[in-house]
């Protein structure tokens, strides 16, 4: 498992925001989520690229989720 804290991926408004569900919502009240995981960034100067990262990634447009 990979955990992960405020300030990181998995816990930004971006992660996964345009396939967000069940799974993603659990692991963001966990704080924690399977080895490999990733997740689109939805951050829109990303858009583009079709960026996917971990939870425990950074990056300077985080917001919190």
């Amino acid at each position: 498992m990979i955990r992960f804290e405020q300030g990181q991926c998995g816990s930004c408004t971006h992660y996964g925001e345009h396939h967000q569900d069940d799974s993603l919502t659990q692991i963001r009240v966990n704080g924690e989520a399977p080895d490999g995981y990733t997740q689109e960034c939805g951050l829109p100067a990303m858009s583009d690229i079709n960026l996917h990262v971990a939870v425990n990634s950074t990056c300077d447009g985080y917001q919190a989720a």
